[in-house]
């Protein structure tokens, strides 16, 4: 695609703040609700923390680790969920230490592909892996999306929820297609304000006819908020600063546990980042896994989740949602990412602000959301257009991925889950190597001949 702004361009100030915001945005919801998930009580999680440790984990990723070259966003992994759910026994120290042994599992890989170069990785995943992975990263995130749309308890429908999301995603479609060139740069603000402005004004009319279907504005967020709340940070929880919780790490075994619940994840989360960087690669038409160098991604995405986990508790990953925003602007400058995250930073102290998100009707995200992972699926089919799925050998590739993906096959051992994503590569990977390697024994038969 033809990018507005590439990497190392710069828009205009006033204009890159905006986008910036948008940035903002699309990363927001996902960022604040792992911590929700992981801890309901808020004892050692809590959300502005989590904004706060994901945009120390962007900065360092994108002016340490990988020099400004590489337009990614990291945010709380909802892969980690599990893990920091059981780390939450062991307190705040038990939390940060889990969360160093999964960014450590990247760094140890970063030195390997340091030592042994990218060849291996390409070799393993060819465009007919990586393309239906990368797709499959946006078709899993699809159910989200629509489920989100109906706003209600699993069960329920709530018809004027649904609408409201669908106007969303059309003014977002509407803003990006036929809108004006500043339009075609802030479709999700657009489509996220525009549909607010209507949910508010039904759930108005919802509490004042007693209509709770209307009352989509979650306007209980703003209950007791101020304007300037210091976040609940992991690293002073460690040393003791919050006396209604406690650190219980107490021997090796305890170590142990934090190994196991959270070493395993960080390799699906690996998975990830390499499909997500070569997704983005073919958006900017920049190979990223040459330059700056997978070794300094993968260091950037460990370092940044242990840098994030110090003040927010969570590990960081690399985000779909930034990818596909990037995408549909085509802006991908390092500067709006670089923002975006500065604002992560200095929102995560006003309160208002954090209220504000969470008051933002869940229909609306879904609405949002139809473009975002859609446009993350279609970027992954893309990369299949060079593969010929008339070879046998690669539509069974494809279909192994497609299948095991989107059918939810996971493989369970002991705690440790691998996810359907994951599992799908591992089948995909083993079915091209095999076919591979066949391949080119036929061929050296035929030679013989």
């Amino acid at each position: 695609m033809k990018l507005v702004y590439d990497i190392n361009q710069k828009p205009p100030l006033k204009k890159n703040l905006v986008y910036a915001f948008q940035q903002l945005l699309a990363i927001m919801a996902a960022t604040l609700l792992v911590p929700v998930l992981a801890d309901s009580t808020g004892l050692y999680l809590n959300q502005p923390a989590a904004l706060f440790g994901a945009g120390m984990g962007t900065l360092f990723y994108i002016f340490i680790a990988t020099r400004k070259k590489s337009p990614v966003f990291l945010g709380s992994s909802f892969a980690f969920i599990s893990p920091l759910a059981g780390a939450c026994a062991y307190g705040f120290l038990g939390i940060f230490v889990g969360s160093l042994f999964a960014g450590l599992v990247y760094v140890l890989i970063a030195l390997i592909v340091k030592k042994t170069g990218t060849a291996w990785v390409t070799k393993l995943l060819p465009p007919v892996v990586i393309g239906p992975t990368v797709a499959l990263i946006g078709l899993s995130l699809c159910g989200s999306a629509v489920n989100n749309l109906n706003n209600t308890a699993a069960g329920s429908y709530n018809l004027v929820a649904i609408l409201v999301g669908l106007i969303a995603f059309f003014i977002t479609v509407f803003a990006s297609v036929k809108g004006t060139q500043s339009m075609k740069m802030v479709p999700f603000i657009i489509g996220i304000l525009g549909a607010y402005v209507i949910a508010l004004i039904l759930t108005f009319i919802g509490r004042a006819s007693g209509c709770e279907a209307l009352q989509l504005v979650k306007l209980s967020a703003f209950d007791n908020v101020q304007l300037f709340k210091v976040p609940r940070f992991t690293f002073l929880g460690m040393f003791g600063a919050y006396k209604d919780a406690t650190n219980t790490i107490g021997s090796a075994s305890d170590v142990l546990s934090l190994f196991v619940l959270f070493a395993p994840v960080a390799f699906v989360t690996l998975a990830e980042h390499i499909a997500d960087h070569e997704n983005l690669s073919s958006i900017i038409g920049h190979d990223l896994i040459t330059d700056p160098g997978l070794d300094r991604t993968l260091l950037g995405d460990g370092a940044g989740s242990i840098v994030g986990a110090l003040f927010g508790g969570c590990p960081n990953t690399t985000y779909g949602e930034s990818v596909g925003c990037i995408a549909i602007t085509g802006n991908a400058s390092v500067s709006t990412i670089a923002i975006a995250a500065v604002y992560c930073v200095l929102l995560s102290f006003f309160d208002p602000f954090v209220c504000f998100v969470n008051s933002i009707p869940t229909c609306i995200v879904g609405g949002v959301c139809i473009a975002l992972y859609g446009f993350i699926a279609v970027s992954g089919l893309k990369m299949l257009q060079p593969v010929d799925l008339g070879d046998n050998r690669n539509l069974f590739v494809v279909a192994a991925i497609l299948v095991c993906g989107i059918g939810g096959l996971t493989l369970n051992f002991g705690s440790v889950q691998i996810s359907s994503i994951a599992t799908g590569l591992i089948v995909g990977i083993l079915v091209n190597v095999i076919f591979n390697k066949r391949s080119a024994e036929e061929k050296g038969e035929a030679k013989a001949e």
